[in-house]
């Protein structure tokens, strides 16, 4: 069969088709990285703990959630969140079909080849008969081989620039997938702080409701002696009712934290959990690595993915271009021809067909409105592009600017509970020996309350501003840094430091 291709296919045509493999040029634009429209440093950088020195891993990037989230309870819940979470499904599929559309456009670089047959069975009138009344008044023909369609002989790189604008569109497809998964991390962390926070304050209204319970049993039996008068009674039952009614209104907060988190894990959370961790900063790693503005590029993972999406319009503009110059195309077959289908197979049957074809475009509206429409979605992927990065810096710097405050601000709010408990237990000493009024207790009953609720409220806060900072930072995508998998900047190969599926 080789020696059969081999005589059948004139040898004078290997060069034509090998010119036309090799010599293909691309009219893209030579892409050049947009220069990054931030500052050189973050500010608030060398303020922060999380300078990097103490820090697990070299890049935010680089760190494990695991490593970062300490509490047993939380790491579960994420691990959870990643297998059932149907936004992560889908994200993973959204990959798989972005390979896929990928390997189409790819393939129209090759050939397609395909073994087929027909026959064709023609009864001609007489009257047109080539050989007049003797020839016969029906004509078979039988062909069988192998046949090539249609394949564009790509000399301007049009079908090279949409493989490479799909192969982007991939890559970017995959970085987004490692954006969710990031988003869902921190959203599994905020949902589970709010949830936590939300149990601590019905714990703090508890105990405050037992309080205020014995200050208004303490006001009836000073009432009731006629001590106390009908309004001090009125404003102790007053407080009471008010932490009845917070209580109440907790206990929805707690429920609708709850049903957040349960959708984000996307199954009813397990009875065998791990107990949770003590409520504050020791919840988390305390030292984050920071790094420079120009570690966001190479690390976050929507920039990655705005960056690809930039590198494909500009393949775009190349297949735009490559639409103004000649198309040319070949079909081809192989095999066997033959009027009887018995001898179709017969070594003087021998077939072979060569088509080229060439089409240049002469008045074509079409082919400059496709031009522009390239370029203007190019210049919209490098704004896209370059506004991602404006993003991701506003976001460290916003985070930075909570890390460097918090802590100052809660050590501000810890001073300030004890001297609002001071007051409170001056205020009660002053009303029991008649110097005051019930107001000034319930004046410092309220302060102390509200200052108790706003502490638990910055406590929360700090936590969700350090997972922002761990998120900003492109961090949360790897389950710990043993992974040790390499991140697919915009020169990559499909395929290599794929995310992982856990």
């Amino acid at each position: 069969m080789n020696r059969m291709i081999a005589d059948a296919f004139p040898r004078k045509f290997l060069p034509v088709v090998l010119t036309a493999v090799l010599a293909g040029c691309s009219l893209a634009p030579e892409y050049e990285r947009p220069v990054a429209p931030i500052p050189t440093n973050f500010p608030y950088s060398d303020s922060v703990n999380g300078g990097g020195a103490d820090a697990a891993a070299g890049y935010a990037a680089d760190l494990g959630w695991k490593e970062f989230f300490t509490d047993p309870r939380l790491r579960d819940l994420i691990a959870l969140a990643l297998d059932n979470n149907r936004d992560m499904r889908i994200a993973v599929a959204r990959v798989e079909e972005a390979r896929a559309q990928y390997g189409i456009a790819d393939s129209e670089r090759l050939p397609t080849f395909g073994v087929g047959g027909n026959a064709q069975v023609t009864r001609t009138p007489e009257g047109v008969r080539m050989g007049g009344a003797e020839a016969p008044s029906v004509t078979r023909s039988y062909m069988a081989g192998v046949a090539m369609t249609t394949f564009e002989l790509d000399f301007f790189g049009r079908i090279r620039n949409l493989s490479e604008a799909a192969r982007r569109q991939f890559l970017a497809t995959a970085q987004a997938q490692r954006t969710v998964r990031i988003n869902l991390v921190s959203q599994v962390a905020e949902a589970y702080f709010r949830l936590r926070t939300a149990q601590q304050l019905r714990e703090l209204m508890a105990k405050t409701l037992e309080s205020r319970e014995n200050t208004y049993r303490l006001v009836q039996a000073r009432y009731d002696t006629g001590v106390a008068s009908a309004l001090d009674l009125q404003q102790a039952k007053g407080q009471v009712e008010t932490i009845r009614a917070d209580q109440q209104s907790m206990r929805r907060v707690e429920a609708q934290a709850l049903n957040a988190l349960q959708l984000l894990v996307g199954a009813p959370l397990p009875d065998d959990l791990p107990p949770p961790a003590v409520f504050g900063r020791d919840q988390l790693l305390a030292s984050v690595p920071v790094g420079l503005p120009s570690d966001l590029l190479v690390r976050r993972p929507d920039i990655i993915a705005a960056e690809h999406a930039l590198i494909g319009a500009n393949a775009n503009v190349g297949a735009a271009r490559a639409a103004f110059f000649p198309n040319i195309s070949i079909t081809g077959m192989l095999g066997f021809a033959s009027p009887q289908l018995g001898g179709l197979f017969s070594g003087g049957n021998r077939y072979w067909q060569y088509q080229p074809q060439i089409q240049v475009p002469i008045f074509n509206g079409g082919l400059a409105g496709g031009l522009d429409l390239a370029q203007a979605r190019k210049n919209i992927a490098v704004a896209e592009y370059e506004k991602t990065i404006q993003t991701a810096f506003r976001e460290v710097a916003d985070a930075l600017a909570g890390e460097a405050t918090y802590w100052d601000q809660l050590e501000a709010m810890r001073a300030l509970e004890a001297t609002a408990a001071e007051a409170l237990r001056l205020a009660n000493l002053r009303y029991e020996t008649g110097v005051d009024s019930f107001l000034q207790v319930q004046s410092a009953e309220v302060n102390l309350y509200s200052v108790q609720q706003a502490f638990l409220q910055v406590g929360m806060e700090s936590l969700l501003n350090r997972v922002a900072l761990y998120k900003a930072l492109g961090g949360g995508w790897l389950e710990d840094s043993a992974q040790n998998i390499q991140v697919e900047g915009p020169g990559s190969v499909p395929g290599k430091g794929r995310v992982p599926a856990k």
